[in-house]
């Protein structure tokens, strides 16, 4: 299990500017819907936004705390 501000810690590490937002998609805190908010996906394609967010929950996504993620990355200019 992993709470929503740890996730967003995870986050910011790797793009500080981010706007993260998460929701318990099953009430196990363990499939998680997640919105990036980043200028750091800024004239990157669907895949390259998705690897980066990937990269940075790379640790809880590694050791279990994260079991499923639903994920979308926007820049700030598609909010």
């Amino acid at each position: 299990m992993i709470t929503p501000e740890v996730l967003t810690e995870y986050v910011l590490k790797s793009m500080p500017d981010a706007a993260v937002t998460v929701t318990d998609r099953t009430g196990t805190m363990d499939h998680l819907k997640v919105i990036v908010v980043s200028e750091a996906f800024r004239e990157k394609n669907l895949l390259d936004r998705h690897r980066l967010i990937y990269q940075a929950l790379d640790v809880p996504l590694k050791d279990g705390r994260i079991h499923a993620l639903e994920l979308t990355a926007r820049t700030k200019d598609e909010a």
